[in-house]
């Protein structure tokens, strides 16, 4: 799939469409005739933001859930690559953010290490701060309570830290804002952002 070079991508295996656009873009000039259906999407483990040609006849839904790994595919013909979430139409960008929340809840324990694990990124400045909403005396609650035993779940920290924001909201909005902010410095949870290149071998 793609890039063969390109080890994150290979480690996709399943991504889930946030929209599917049967005649394809409606911006490109490319005649009616010659344009292939495009299906955006976003990777389930890395947070990769995907463009994929889907198979002839596949008909694809917002949310639903696609293999593209290296084996055989039922609704995906090929992936195109990586794409920018500036090229995302309106409904993907709207998707997208029910599409995180469900997969922040369903990588719970994958966030809970991050809270456990964190660290600073300078003298002045902890990457526990970067979450939207958290603020410095919840995050230095934080710090302490994980001192004395680590979390296990969204709902033992919530027990454990008074007056904690919700916390998928909180992973959701740090995602976004790495997906939109071409200036952010620290990326927490997206770390890939290439535009597609057309010399990205592909799979037939």
């Amino acid at each position: 799939m793609g890039d063969e070079n390109n080890t994150n991508l290979d480690r996709e295996e399943y991504a889930i469409i946030l929209d599917f656009l049967p005649n394809g873009y409606p911006f490109d000039n490319t005649p009616s005739y010659l344009k292939k259906p495009i299906a955006q999407a976003i990777g389930t483990r890395n947070f990769v933001l995907l463009e994929l040609i889907p198979k002839k006849e596949a008909f694809l839904q917002p949310m639903q859930e696609v293999y593209i790994g290296m084996g055989k595919r039922e609704e995906i013909h090929h992936v195109t690559g990586i794409t920018a979430y500036e090229k995302l139409t309106a409904t993907a960008k709207a998707e997208l953010v029910y599409v995180i929340q469900n997969l922040v809840k369903k990588k719970e324990q994958q966030f809970i290490e991050f809270i456990n694990k964190a660290r600073s990124l300078t003298t002045r400045m902890h990457s526990l701060e970067l979450l939207p909403g958290l603020g410095k005396k919840r995050m230095w609650e934080l710090i302490e309570e994980r001192e004395n035993e680590p979390f296990k779940s969204f709902e033992d920290i919530k027990k454990r830290v008074k007056q904690m924001p919700d916390i998928v909201e909180m992973f959701t909005k740090r995602i976004i804002e790495e997906f939109s902010n071409d200036e952010q410095k620290h990326r927490l949870f997206v770390k890939i952002r290439r535009e597609p290149s057309q010399s990205q071998q592909r799979r037939h």
